[in-house]
């Protein structure tokens, strides 16, 4: 069963993780990186998700700097507070909370970490392919931030998945990633919109994120 954990960042603050260890033997490591949302009922689902699948999971709760255990609903408010706590959280410590987490789950006898992350965690998940060390694999879900960050160059091995009917322009994600990365691979799944992962009435989409997780479990078992 998940618990909520405390890890200690670079710079000695220590934020909240929600934590699970793998139902199986362990093949490694995940960080699920959170929605603008928070740790909510849905990051808890994905985390237990992967423990069943053999990863011993944690998700940060990046926002604890200015507001502990920030969560919000999926409506006009809570995007306003979500929108405002990342704009206000600097991707730089972001990173390094991320980077925390690999070393909790590398002290803790991962073998290997991944991440994968979506909406605001999408963008943090292609950031953390570039900028930090140490990774095996990563899958970005729909980050906005991707398209202005194509041309960095991933450290480790990464997908990204796009929904066709998002806000974010998916053809032109693509074009831009792979003009400078054209190992990367890009799936754009037709029919699906911004946060087709999350089980959420109004945004899931189940054969998309069927098929979204059946490959990042694909590229993390190979990591």
């Amino acid at each position: 069963m998940g618990e909520t954990i405390k890890i200690a960042g670079a710079d000695g603050f220590e934020f909240s993780a929600y934590h699970e260890p793998a139902f199986t033997p362990s093949k490694g490591g995940v960080i699920v990186i959170q929605e603008i949302f928070g740790i909510d009922r849905h990051v808890r689902a994905d985390v237990e998700r992967w423990a069943k699948m053999g990863f011993h999971a944690v998700a940060p709760s990046l926002y604890d700097r200015r507001e502990w255990n920030f969560t919000a609903e999926h409506d006009p408010d809570g995007m306003q507070a979500g929108i405002a706590h990342a704009r206000a959280t600097p991707l730089e410590q972001a990173l390094t909370d991320i980077a925390a987490c690999r070393e909790f789950l590398k002290s803790h006898g991962a073998a290997k970490v991944c991440v994968v992350g979506y909406c605001y965690g999408g963008s943090l998940a292609w950031l953390a392919a570039c900028q930090l060390d140490g990774l095996a694999a990563s899958s970005s879900y729909y980050g906005s931030l991707v398209l202005a960050n194509a041309a960095l160059k991933p450290k480790c091995p990464v997908l990204i998945h796009l929904g066709r009917n998002d806000g974010i322009p998916a053809d032109e994600v693509e074009k831009a990633v792979h003009d400078h990365n054209p190992e990367v691979p890009v799936y754009i799944y037709e029919g699906a919109g911004h946060g087709f992962n999350n089980e959420s009435p109004e945004r899931y989409n189940a054969e998309a994120a069927d098929l979204a997780r059946h490959r990042t479990l694909e590229l993390f078992d190979k990591a």
